[in-house]
């Protein structure tokens, strides 16, 4: 018998209202861009509820039976098989058209803290913290010691006198220790929807590669565009980002230029004639004898700077100028770069 033949006496032989709700999967898989698994086990039907709500507008959750999950996506094909692989337990598939890593924040974001009962499994270590646990001295210090914890009666109250580790991640929780967890409030889970793995765009994400830092991969990308821009402008390759501070890089070499041979040029006359005070000021206050100046230059003191450092001066106020000239072309912050740390040293050192 062919697999064509094969499918079509399958299909007959299965009822109506399983191919219904096959038929309603395949209509729900093919309306979103993205479509994951997300393990429900363990979450009460009213708190699923109260996630559907949470999702709406922004991502929608599909509950049915695994074997007509699996019909359904292995019918849609186009790659979404590969999903079948999670499809085991308590599962669902969620759907929605904002790309995987936002629906992985989401669905991070929306877990909430849970009571863990006896006999589930510890997803993390449990902790008793230091502290007034606000109970009455009774049986209940007993009960504390009985799980682990360092307790005792003092000032008339039960007290944990050190964050004391009651139950390792992996191990199960016996009924003494989940009783005294609730007494204390303490949840030591989360409940949420996990996500198993999403398909979208021809790819399958697995948990783990969704789970990244947002302001971590944001900072990578900015450092990285910094250093492609400063690689850019130290090699001198016009682009429309580099081109402003390419020009303004030359004006001020050109400028340094022009007041070292002392060109004479509308543009440099106030520089020039600063800089020939600066040295003529700086001469004067080496001569002792006053009656060999003129009375204007009699008792006038150095500048703070030597001419030679005058015009150095000069050539880094008109660096800083380029680099402002630069920002207002380019509409950055000038803290973008100063946070790149070498990337910024770089493009410091070309204008310098």
């Amino acid at each position: 018998m062919s697999a064509e033949a094969d499918s079509e006496r399958k299909t007959e032989t299965i009822p109506q209202w399983k191919r219904e709700e096959v038929d309603d999967i395949v209509e729900f898989v093919e309306r979103y861009d993205s479509i994951g698994v997300v393990d429900i086990a363990g979450i009460p039907s009213r708190q699923l509820q109260d996630m559907r709500r949470d999702l709406h507008g922004t991502a929608a959750l599909r509950v049915s039976r695994n074997t007509l999950v699996v019909r359904a996506l292995e019918e849609v094909d186009d790659g979404l098989e590969d999903l079948t692989e999670h499809v085991a337990g308590q599962v669902g598939l969620i759907g929605t058209n904002d790309n995987p890593f936002g629906l992985y924040q989401q669905l991070e974001e929306s877990k909430t803290p849970a009571p863990i009962g006896a006999g589930e499994v510890a997803p993390n270590d449990i902790v008793i913290p230091e502290g007034d646990t606000g109970v009455d001295p009774g049986p209940f210090v007993g009960d504390l010691q009985a799980v682990g914890a360092n307790a005792r009666i003092e000032e008339g109250s039960i007290q944990v006198m050190e964050d004391s580790k009651v139950l390792d991640a992996g191990e199960e929780v016996s009924q003494d220790l989940a009783n005294v967890l609730s007494e204390l409030g303490i949840e030591p889970k989360e409940v949420g929807l996990d996500l198993r793995g999403v398909f979208s765009d021809g790819v399958l994400f697995a948990p783990e590669e969704l789970a990244i830092d947002v302001e971590e991969y944001r900072a990578d990308v900015e450092s990285a565009a910094a250093a492609a821009r400063n690689l850019a402008v130290n090699s001198e390759y016009p682009t429309a980002r580099t081109v402003p501070t390419l020009l303004a890089k030359a004006a001020g070499e050109a400028k340094s230029v022009g007041l070292s041979a002392a060109v004479e040029s509308p543009d440099l006359a106030d520089d020039l004639v600063s800089t020939a005070d600066a040295q003529v000021r700086a001469l004067a206050a080496q001569i002792d004898d006053e009656e060999a100046l003129p009375e204007e230059l009699r008792g006038v003191e150095a500048p703070a700077a030597e001419a030679d450092a005058s015009a150095e001066a000069a050539d880094e106020d008109e660096d800083e100028s380029s680099d402002e000239e630069e920002a207002e072309a380019e509409g950055e912050a000038d803290d973008t770069d100063e946070e790149e740390g070498d990337g910024g040293d770089a493009l410091g050192d070309m204008f310098g």
